[in-house]
């Protein structure tokens, strides 16, 4: 078979061969005449149905009534190429994105003969590259009969984004390179074409080049490889494959190398690890890289001997700087504190954040215990300083949490929740500061999720219940109301009280189902005492962060069918230390209700008369500490004095609690307390036994 005849062949071959790509001939007029398995694949026609028909029939019936097919050509027709990106319909009617391309084609006189068209579905990755390339090679013996078809393949391959070279085995010189290899690799712009590579390529390219084609041309599998090339378009990261191409008798003759510029593919798939790994406000590895890390270093000091040491943090405080100044602002906080943070520890360290305002350390081969308090205490130092942001001066403190490997566990979860045991532990004793895990924290923690199991179980079971203490009037000595004091009647334990559950219960959030039962069955009990007699409920801040409070308190009364006059909701100054803008919106709402506000422990807290400006209270409970130490301390006596001139003056009941003797009660009448609460009248007691009425004297 001569050459040309040969090169005809493989040019249909080839034609038949590719399933990635719609390529066909049409007529001048625009009727198809021929048709490849790409064609089919990707438009769902089988040759028999679609050759000798006009290729309209591609298009929506819009498009076709508009003329769009014919316009289409006739673009091609007097400029040589239409392309463009659009929708096409497949058989089944479904759509696809297609990049089309319509190049004119002519013989050697420049008459036109049709139009070869090629239909590329971008939503896909071309699989079969390599083989369309691969005839190409085979294609440069085919005959002149088929040269309309050469021609459109030349344009097939011209859209190919990859590079493509053609080395002959025996000379070693370049048979053929589209427009993206000389791109890439050619140097001065001349052809490589004919040429050894390492006459016609950059020089930083030669050798990368003829390694990989040597590779090629000694594998008959074929040769893969991912490299960082030295590009004339700049250091570019290269996906390559080589390998033989074969006569059909299996003799080689030909190497084929094809590249894809892999650069932005791998960018984005680093940024993407990156963003999986770190947090996106400090850049700062987050929980999933700290557990990678920590996990690592554990390993190496298994190996090495040395100690690892897991650090929890937490920002004292932060909170109230987020909700009074707002989110923005305290993102930029966590960006400053980060990078102070970061500062004080070595390179092979590690700081994380895990979420919100906490963060992580992994520090790694320790000679001993010490440097790791050591590196505590330097952090809680770094942060002291006032930070300076948007024209706020303002300090924070950080507590920490220290748990050590082998010493404390060499396991990555169980040392990093002692780490946060002794945080907790930390922030128990004060704040800002350290505290190294030590076994009795593991012990308190199981006893603390003992009580957790309990509560729950005591919640199903119904053994929480309500005891009463009387509220008295100083002036007619009668029981006003009741403050309800919540207790539980453990089935082992026996009566367990308030302080030992009920920070539990609002670290767990139990707290919200415990406080709502504790109101509903305060409402239901007073509704059945037949007086007008008020029942006082204690709020947890907790419950301040439920945004049906309001709600679960109307109900209550409804439910119930107790008067909201009789009704008074307790609250302590922290619930308007945090977030105080909301929650002062969410004690108007209950006021708004009827139900009377009272503030507990007044004279605690270190802003109590700002509380006392921005809601009108219905009462003003004095702190029994001021009670126990007024008969021995003057301080605790004139802030006794303070209170109630204060409360005389905006017209605010005043209850002391606390009250224990005769002489107590009277001090606190001579100051004008206008209520009384405490051991003196009557200890807290279930409803059935409560104390309904005292002597003039105040006793029982």
């Amino acid at each position: 078979m001569s050459l040309v005849a040969s090169s005809d062949v493989m040019y249909r071959l080839l034609i038949q061969s590719v399933v990635d790509y719609a390529i066909y001939m049409l007529t001048p007029e625009g009727v198809v005449a021929n048709w490849n398995p790409g064609a089919q694949r990707a438009k769902g026609y089988r040759a028999e149905e679609i050759v000798g028909k006009h290729y309209s029939l591609f298009y929506e019936e819009e498009d076709r009534a508009a003329g769009v097919p014919e316009h289409n050509l006739e673009q091609a027709r007097h400029t040589g190429r239409f392309e463009e990106h659009g929708w096409r319909v497949r058989q089944d009617g479904s759509a696809f994105r297609a990049h089309v391309v319509i190049d004119a084609v002519r013989d050697d006189q420049g008459q036109l003969v049709g139009f070869a068209k090629v239909t590329r579905d971008i939503s896909e990755r071309h699989r079969y590259e390599l083989e369309l390339l691969e005839a190409k090679v085979l294609a440069e013996q085919y005959s002149q009969e088929m040269a309309n078809l050469s021609r459109f393949l030349d344009s097939v391959i011209a859209n190919i984004p990859a590079s493509v070279i053609v080395q002959d085995l025996h000379s070693q010189r370049i048979l053929l390179a589209n427009q993206q290899a000389e791109r890439l690799f050619g140097g001065q712009n001349a052809s490589m074409i004919g040429q050894l590579p390492g006459d016609c390529l950059m020089p930083a390219a030669v050798e990368y080049l003829e390694q990989q084609l040597a590779r090629g041309a000694r594998s008959s599998k074929g040769y893969s490889a991912e490299t960082r090339v030295d590009t004339a378009c700049g250091p570019r990261t290269l996906r390559s494959r080589a390998l033989l191409s074969q006569h059909r008798d299996g003799q080689a003759d030909y190497v084929l190398f094809v590249a894809e510029d892999a650069t932005e593919e791998l960018a984005a798939h680093a940024q993407i690890h990156h963003m999986a790994h770190h947090d996106a406000l400090t850049g700062l590895p987050n929980r999933t890289l700290f557990h990678e890390r920590l996990k690592q270093a554990l390993l190496r000091g298994e190996d090495s001997g040395k100690l690892t040491a897991a650090l929890c943090l937490d920002l004292d405080n932060f909170k109230n700087i987020n909700d009074s100044l707002g989110h923005a602002f305290g993102d930029k906080l966590l960006r400053a504190l980060g990078k102070r943070l970061r500062r004080e520890l070595r390179e092979h360290d590690t700081l994380a954040r895990l979420g919100g305002d906490e963060f992580a350390v992994v520090l790694t081969s320790l000679d001993n215990p010490e440097a790791a308090c050591v590196t505590a205490r330097r952090l809680i130092e770094a942060i002291a300083p006032p930070f300076q942001i948007e024209g706020h001066q303002f300090t924070v403190g950080v507590s920490i949490g220290i748990a050590l490997s082998p010493d404390d566990h060499d396991q990555a979860e169980q040392l990093l929740g002692y780490a946060d045991m002794a945080l907790y532990e930390a922030k128990r004793n004060g704040r800002n500061r350290y505290e190294c895990f030590h076994l009795e924290l593991d012990v308190a923690a199981r006893q603390r999720r003992l009580v957790e199991t309990d509560l729950r179980t005591a919640l199903h079971l119904g053994q929480l219940q309500l005891h009463y203490q009387p509220v008295v009037d100083q002036e007619t000595h009668s029981v006003t109301g009741y403050e309800a004091l919540l207790r539980w009647e453990h089935p082992v334990r026996g009566m367990i009280m308030p302080m030992d559950f009920i920070p539990i219960a609002e670290e767990t959030g139990l707290i919200h189902e415990i406080g709502a039962r504790a109101l509903n069955l305060a409402c239901q009990e007073a509704a059945t005492w037949g007086t007008e007699q008020v029942v006082s409920v204690n709020l947890s801040p907790v419950q301040f962060k439920n945004a049906n409070l309001v709600h679960i308190v109307t109900l209550a009364l409804a439910d119930s069918g107790l008067s909201a006059l009789r009704l008074e909701l307790e609250i302590t100054e922290s619930v308007l230390l945090g977030n105080s803008e909301e929650n002062v919106r969410t004690l108007r709402a209950l006021k708004d209700l009827g139900v009377s506000i009272s503030l507990d422990d007044f004279g605690t807290g270190y802003s109590s008369l700002g509380y006392l400006r921005s809601f009108p209270f219905d009462r003003i409970k004095i702190d029994k500490s001021f009670v126990h130490d007024m008969c021995d301390s003057r301080e605790a006596m004139s802030i006794i004095r303070a209170i109630t001139e204060l409360s005389n003056s905006l017209m605010i009941k005043t209850t002391a609690e606390g009250v224990e003797s005769a002489e107590q009660m009277e001090r606190l009448r001579a100051e004008g307390c206008s209520h009384f609460q405490g051991f003196f009248y009557g200890r807290p007691a279930p409803a059935s036994e409560r104390l309904t009425h005292i002597s003039k004297l105040g006793g029982d």
